[in-house]
């Protein structure tokens, strides 16, 4: 009995040892560097101990001074490929169907990069000279391009890259620019993302907290606008796919609630982007987001779910009576309000 006592002993001590070097010691050696491959990234549970921790030692809405002489915020990774039972698991939750991947004539969807990202997002988020505390973010804003189609990244390995911008003092906290780009194997761009997170300062009400030239002119509503109406149920494997969108593990905490029924849970960000992105792309024809194409957002009032959601587009024009069309306007409202979750436009 004694010698089965020694060999259990025995095996838990070296399983702790391998899952101690494995998670940590070797995610902190990778950590010392800016540019990884594919195959050698940080476990995603060094990076949550670390995101845990760096959340409890600072507090929302502080800028803090960086902790070293480097003080720029980027990391690559080389040799990528693309998952397809994530792009698969993207499709299917953000309205494009399990087997969008397969049609013929349908790119990748503009949004699915950042999942890919998702990793880089939270080392950059997690590293000791990333100012804010990596709590509460929320996304204020964002722009999109893409200089090739997507598909692009289908044809081989690829580079994606995560670097931090700016920070911006404003009077609702502080704001961040974190610029997200993928490169083809050719080393030409393909696709880039600019986020803008907002660190709320604690005295500010829960909300976005737009000030006055933030937010979009009032647009008349137009004769050719379009609405199509959603339903947004409670299980839709949101948090499956978009589990680093909101860059926070909060959504954990809000499962005791969700069980009585609380609506305490939102839909993340980009999930709102990407299914008008695919409403668009239904109604619209694939042409109107064909590479190269510009598409900016602004995120307004958090989405709770379940609910239903009204999705409306239309062409937006500098001179009604002549002018062609100078892009396509889109908003994503709660069904029967006017209240605006999210305006955007697409352009090129």
């Amino acid at each position: 009995m004694g010698t089965e006592q020694s060999y259990i002993v025995a095996s838990l001590s070296l399983c702790s040892v391998y899952l101690v070097y494995v998670h940590i010691y070797r995610s902190w050696k990778l950590l010392k560097t800016n540019v990884l491959s594919d195959e050698n990234v940080p476990s995603f549970a060094y990076l949550y101990i670390k995101y845990v921790t760096k959340a409890v030692t600072r507090r929302t809405g502080v800028l803090y001074t960086a902790t070293t002489k480097k003080h720029q915020v980027v990391y690559t990774v080389l040799n990528c490929r693309l998952e397809t039972s994530v792009l698969r698991r993207f499709c299917s939750a953000a309205g494009y169907g399990w087997d969008y991947p397969d049609t013929e004539y349908r790119d990748i969807p503009l949004c699915f990069p950042e999942i890919l990202c998702r990793r880089l997002l939270l080392m950059v988020l997690v590293d000791e000279n990333f100012r804010l505390s990596p709590a509460g973010l929320v996304r204020v804003r964002q722009s999109l391009k893409t200089l090739q189609p997507v598909d692009e990244l289908k044809k081989g390995q690829f580079t994606l890259q995560v670097r931090v911008l700016e920070y911006r003092q404003i009077d609702a906290g502080v704001e961040v620019d974190i610029c997200l780009s993928a490169t083809s194997r050719t080393r030409s761009p393909v696709w880039e993302s600019v986020l803008t997170l907002l660190s709320k300062n604690k005295l500010q009400k829960v909300g976005r907290c737009l000030s006055k030239n933030e937010r979009q002119p009032d647009e008349p509503v137009p004769e050719n606008v379009k609405q199509i109406e959603l339903r947004v149920p409670r299980t839709t494997g949101l948090q499956c796919v978009w589990s680093f969108s909101d860059y926070s593990p909060y959504w954990l905490l809000s499962l005791p609630a969700s069980l009585f029924g609380c609506r305490s849970h939102t839909a993340p960000s980009l999930w709102m982007l990407s299914v008008c992105l695919a409403e668009i792309e239904k109604h619209k024809g694939v042409g109107v987001i064909t590479a190269p194409i510009n598409v900016t957002a602004q995120f307004e009032e958090p989405l709770l779910v379940p609910g239903r959601v009204a999705i409306k587009f239309w062409e937006k024009t500098k001179n009604r009576s002549q002018s062609p069309a100078q892009g396509l306007s889109f908003q994503l409202q709660p069904h029967g309000s006017d209240i605006s979750h999210m305006m955007g436009l697409i352009s090129r």
